[in-house]
């Protein structure tokens, strides 16, 4: 799983006077936690754009007072009209206990279903998975070679060896639905019969 760097300077008041100033700054009050102790830190809002906006799930190194520390996003606060990051906070990794984390899912493979004519539909765009941190993927390739008209891919398809997909198992991920050009043409070649 990628890492991204990121770097933060500790918080001595923690009050709502001094987060307001702090994003004035230019700065998101954040705080690390999951470990011994909770961190209250800032942090660049430049530096969390590639670790929010983005689909792909990173463990980030946050480096506070010279001390590094392996963590991801644990939860996110936005201004409810600005978007601006309020808050973030951040759950400390360790290595010896699984975590979970929603992974997206990649499509492999071409449909010989959505050849015929047939619609592809994603119902899931990313999975929840279980894991310890060293077991965690970028994303969740599923194949949808084999998937002809009326076929889907469920949650019970899937397994992996070292993680645990924690999504109910009869959730569809993907189906080839019959389309309505496809649908046409069958109702004409039966109408010729």
């Amino acid at each position: 799983m990628k890492s991204i760097a990121i770097s933060g300077s500790p918080r001595e008041n923690v009050g709502k006077r001094d987060a307001k100033e702090l994003r004035y700054q230019g700065l998101v009050p954040a705080v690390l936690y999951g470990g011994t102790t909770q961190t209250h830190f800032a942090v660049s809002a430049a530096d969390l754009k590639p670790v929010i906006y983005t689909p792909v799930v990173h463990f980030i190194d946050i480096t506070v007072a010279g001390k590094t520390t392996q963590a991801i996003v644990q939860d996110i606060q936005f201004h409810p009209l600005t978007e601006q990051i309020l808050h973030v906070d951040f759950l400390q990794l360790d290595e010896k206990k699984p975590i979970a984390i929603e992974i997206p899912i990649r499509l492999t493979g071409t449909s010989p279903g959505v050849k015929m004519g047939g619609k592809l539909v994603q119902k899931l765009r990313k999975l929840r998975i279980k894991a310890l941190p060293k077991d965690h993927l970028d994303n969740i390739d599923v194949s949808i070679e084999g998937l002809e008209v009326g076929k889907s891919v469920r949650v019970s398809d899937l397994s992996f060896d070292k993680l645990v997909i924690t999504n109910a198992k009869e959730d569809t991920i993907v189906s080839v639905t019959t389309s309505r050009a496809l649908r046409q043409a069958e109702q004409e070649a039966a109408g010729k019969k």
